[in-house]
């Protein structure tokens, strides 16, 4: 890595996240930096965009010198959408999305705006890599920054195949030090749904929380989410520039393709 890259980073917490602070200060010294991220919080999201009503760009003043910072008021999806059509001059080396407070392990890559963003960047042809955090109340980012550069200068060194970004989750505090780095696979959990009904005081008529609780599966010791539990860093690249399962294809498509192509000869007699 010779000349310093042009780096994209967004989030979902928000452009005034601590989290995405701590992002840019841990790429700040070997890259050129333009944050886009959302006016506000966008948790959940997923890969969103934003048809129905106008979006704005507007510059943002950090407390950091030097940093240029704008806001979307949109998804994660629409900031990277904006960066790459009207903010950014020239197509970015990369796209760094984090750090989330809380973890994006598992199946919850679905639900993330935080992940969603560095998709969106992919279908342009951009790879990316998430970063998110097990804690979600008092995360310390500080202690996660110096492993950050050293996975985007292996990343563009070694570059990931097309349609492939990079799924970094940092495990929780209380798992204590660091104990590594493992190139993992996905693991299955997810937050599902807890719906808490209540009442409307005025028009006495329910409505709901959705809330969210934990669904947990039996999980492969080489996944995300069993090492994260035992301390480690996680990696895992998941591939979306093909959405098509091909076992499913080649095993069902002549037996598919007859089965309507004779029920339609039928309802002509």
């Amino acid at each position: 890595m010779s000349a310093r890259p042009l780096i994209l980073i967004t989030n979902d917490d928000g452009v005034y996240a601590p989290g995405i602070k701590h992002l840019w200060k841990a790429m700040h010294e070997i890259a050129d930096l333009v944050v886009v991220a959302p006016a506000g919080e966008q948790s959940a999201v997923s890969l969103s965009i934003t048809i129905r009503h106008p979006l704005r760009i507007e510059k943002v003043e950090w407390s950091i010198p030097h940093a240029e910072v704008w806001s979307v008021n949109g998804t994660p999806a629409d900031c990277v959408k904006l960066a790459l059509n009207v903010i950014l001059n020239r197509s970015p080396a990369l796209i760094l999305s984090g750090i989330n407070r809380g973890t994006n392990a598992g199946r919850n890559v679905l639900y993330s705006g935080t992940v969603a963003a560095i998709i969106e960047g992919v279908m342009h042809d951009i790879p990316g890599i998430a970063f998110s955090l097990g804690d979600y109340f008092n995360p310390s980012f500080a202690g996660v920054e110096t492993y950050i550069p050293l996975m985007v200068r292996y990343i563009l060194d070694h570059p990931l195949p097309s349609g492939t970004f990079l799924n970094v989750n940092f495990p929780k505090s209380t798992c204590g030090e660091i104990k590594g780095i493992r190139l993992t696979r996905q693991g299955k959990e997810y937050w599902a749904e807890s719906p808490e009904q209540r009442q409307h005081p005025a028009e006495n008529s329910p409505y709901y929380w959705l809330g969210s609780k934990l669904a947990q599966f039996e999980e492969d010791q080489d996944c995300d989410v069993s090492w994260l539990k035992e301390g480690y860093v996680t990696a895992v690249p998941i591939h979306v520039g093909e959405l098509t399962h091909h076992g499913h294809l080649d095993k069902q498509k002549d037996a598919f393709e007859t089965f309507f192509k004779q029920s339609a000869v039928k309802d002509k007699i």
